[in-house]
C-alpha cells in the first residue's frame, strides 16, 4: 500500500522516498473535484442567495493546480520515466492517467463563460487524450488477464471520462460535436456498465478493500451522475431513463456514505476520489430539482451542495498539511 491509498506493487527504492517520482498520478482528481466543485457552485447560485465569486475562483484555483501537477509531472516523467511506465500499466493505478484527460475536460466547461476559444481548444486536446485512453484501457482489457482483486472502482474512471466529453460537449459549435458526443455517450455508458457488474461481483466474491481503499468506492456513484448530466444534455430533457440514472445515483450515495466516510479509515490522497462523484451528483441534483420543481428536492440539492463543500474543504486542508509535512513525496 503506498501513500496514494490503492493496492500498489511497484518498488519504491530508498533513493526515491522524498523525490517527485513519489508524486502520484491521481492526485490529479484534485482538479476534477475543485473544478466540479466550481461548477457546481454555478448551478447553487441558480437557487441559493449565495455570491458566484467564491465559485469561480475555486475554478481559476484548479486551473493553477492542474498546471502546477502538469509541470510535477513532466518533471517526474523526464527525470523517472521507469517510474511513471510502472504507474502506467498497473491494472489499478493506471486507470488514474485519465483524471488528467477528466481535468481539462471539466475546465473546458469552466472557461467556456470566459473564452469560447480557450474553453474550444481545451476540450479538443481533452477528448482526444480522453478516446485514447479508453481505447487503451479497453484494449488492456480485452488482451490482458487481471487479477481478480485489481477489479476496483478505479477501472471505471476511462470509461466515465468519455461520458464527460458529453456532459461538457453540449455548447460546442462545432459540426462534428453532436455525433462525437454521440459516440462518447455510447462508449461511456456500455464500459461503465459492464464494469460496475465486474466491480460488483469483486465486491461481493472477493476479500473486501482495504481501509485505506475506501474512498475510492464513491466513483460507483459517478457513471450514473455523469451518465444523467450526458444523457440530458444530448436529449434536452429529463424523462424516465434520466429520472432512474438519477435515483440510482441518489440510492448508491446513501448506501456508500456510511462506508467510506468513517473516522477509522486513514487519510490519503485518495481521498480526492470521492470529490468529483461528489461533485457530478451535486450538478445532476439542482438540475434534476429544477425539473421536477419540488420544494424538497430543491431543499435537498442544496443540503448535497453544503456537503460537497464541506467534504471537499476537509479534503483539500488534509492535502495542504500533507504537502507541507513531506509527507506526499514520502512512501512509508
Amino acid at each position: 500500500m503506498s501513500n496514494t491509498g490503492i493496492l500498489d506493487d511497484a518498488p519504491v527504492t530508498p533513493a526515491r522516498r522524498h523525490t517527485i517520482a513519489n508524486l502520484p498520478i491521481n492526485l490529479f482528481a484534485s482538479v476534477m473535484g475543485l473544478t466540479g466543485l466550481s461548477l457546481a457552485w454555478r448551478e447553487a447560485v441558480k437557487v441559493i442567495a449565495i455570491p458566484a465569486i467564491p465559485g469561480e475562483l475555486i475554478g481559476w484555483f484548479a486551473a493553477v493546480t492542474f498546471i502546477m501537477l502538469a509541470i510535477g509531472y513532466a518533471t517526474k516523467w523526464a527525470r523517472h520515466p521507469d517510474v511513471v511506465a510502472t504507474e502506467f500499466h498497473h491494472p489499478v493505478q493506471g486507470n488514474f492517467f485519465a483524471t488528467v484527460a477528466v481535468g481539462l475536460l471539466l475546465l473546458s466547461a469552466f472557461f467556456d463563460r470566459y473564452s469560447a476559444a480557450v474553453s474550444q481548444a481545451v476540450w479538443i486536446i481533452g477528448l482526444i487524450l480522453t478516446f485514447a485512453l479508453a481505447y487503451l484501457v479497453a484494449t488492456r482489457f480485452l488482451i490482458l488477464r487481471e487479477n481478480a482483486e485489481h477489479t476496483l472502482p478505479p477501472l471505471l474512471i476511462p470509461g466515465v471520462a468519455t461520458l464527460d466529453i458529453a456532459v461538457t460537449g453540449k455548447a460546442m459549435p462545432f459540426a462534428w460535436a453532436h455525433e462525437i458526443n454521440l459516440f462518447a455517450f455510447a462508449v461511456g455508458s456500455v464500459i461503465a456498465g459492464i464494469f460496475v457488474t465486474l466491480i460488483f461481483a469483486r465486491l461481493r466474491h472477493h476479500d473486501p478493500l482495504p481501509l485505506a481503499a475506501r474512498p475510492s468506492m464513491m466513483v460507483l456513484v459517478a457513471p450514473f451522475a455523469v451518465g444523467f448530466l450526458a444523457y440530458t444534455n444530448l436529449t434536452g430533457a429529463v424523462d424516465m431513463l434520466a429520472s432512474v440514472l438519477f435515483y440510482f445515483a441518489f440510492f448508491l450515495m446513501l448506501v456508500l456514505s456510511p462506508i467510506v466516510f468513517r473516522s477509522h479509515v486513514p487519510f490519503s490522497v485518495a481521498w480526492w476520489a470521492i470529490s468529483f462523484p461528489l461533485a457530478a451528483f451535486s450538478i445532476a441534483f439542482f438540475r434534476y430539482a429544477d425539473a421536477a420543481g419540488t420544494e424538497l428536492l430543491r431543499a435537498l440539492a442544496i443540503a448535497m451542495f453544503a456537503f460537497l463543500t464541506g467534504a471537499i474543504g476537509v479534503v483539500f486542508a488534509r492535502t495542504v498539511i500533507e504537502v507541507l509535512s513531506g509527507k506526499l513525496f514520502r512512501v512509508p
